[in-house]
C-alpha cells in the first residue's frame, strides 16, 4: 500500500483470505457478557486487534464493550461514543501489557455517519496507524475507508425463553456470532470457549 509521507500507514493485520473460522455463542443474560468480556480480555491478542460489532440499536454492543474496557482495567465513566463518534480510553494495570505500561483503547460509533467519506475526514486513519485496541460500532458506515477488520461480533437479541432460567430477563438473551478475518482474529476465537 502506497501513502503519501504525511499519512502514517494503518496497523493492521493483513486479511487473510478464508480467514476462517465462525463462532457461536449465547447469552442468557447480562452475566454472560460480561463471562464473554473477561474471557476475550484475558487473550494476549486482543491488545492490538480491531473489533467491529454489529448489530442493531440496543442489541448489546455497547454494554459488551464496557465489559470489556472494565476487564482490562478501564477505570472511570465509560461513555457511549453515538455523539463524539470516538472515545478514547487507557487501560492501565491491564493484564496484557507489561507492568506500567497502558493499553490505548478507542471505541468508535460511526451510527451518525452518512456518507463513508466522513471516517477519511474526520482523521480516524491516524488513529488506526496507532497500536492500540479499536472497537468499532456500525463499521458498514465508513465503508471501504475502514482498514481490516481482524474480528466481527455480531450480536442479536434472541428469544431463548425455554433455556432461560427463571431468575433471568427474557429480554436480555442475545445470540452472538463471531467471524475472524485475520490470523489476529482466528486467535482470538481460538481463546473462546462456547
Amino acid at each position: 500500500m502506497k501513502t503519501g509521507l504525511h499519512v502514517p500507514p494503518i496497523v493492521e493485520t493483513p486479511a487473510t483470505p478464508e480467514a476462517g473460522g465462525v463462532w457461536h455463542g449465547r447469552w442468557a443474560s447480562e452475566a454472560d457478557t460480561e463471562a464473554f468480556a473477561r474471557q476475550l480480555a484475558a487473550c494476549p491478542a486482543l491488545a492490538h486487534a480491531t473489533l467491529a460489532l454489529h448489530g442493531d440499536l440496543g442489541a448489546g454492543k455497547t454494554t459488551l464493550v464496557r465489559h470489556l474496557l472494565r476487564a482490562l482495567g478501564v477505570r472511570g465513566r465509560i461513555k457511549s461514543p453515538t455523539y463524539a463518534v470516538v472515545e478514547p480510553h487507557s487501560a492501565t494495570n491491564c493484564p496484557l501489557m507489561a507492568p506500567g505500561e497502558p493499553l490505548p483503547i478507542w471505541h468508535f460509533d460511526f451510527y451518525r455517519f452518512n456518507d463513508p467519506r466522513e471516517w477519511e475526514d474526520a482523521g480516524f486513519r491516524e488513529l488506526f496507524a496507532t497500536p492500540g485496541l479499536k472497537l468499532v460500532e456500525w463499521p458498514e458506515r465508513a465503508g471501504d475507508f475502514l482498514p481490516v477488520i481482524d474480528l466481527d461480533i455480531h450480536i442479536q437479541p434472541g428469544d431463548m425463553t425455554h433455556t432461560t432460567p427463571s431468575d433471568a430477563e427474557p429480554d436480555e438473551a442475545r445470540q452472538v456470532r463471531m467471524s475472524a478475518r485475520t490470523a489476529t482474529g482466528r486467535r482470538l476465537m481460538s481463546h473462546m470457549t462456547p
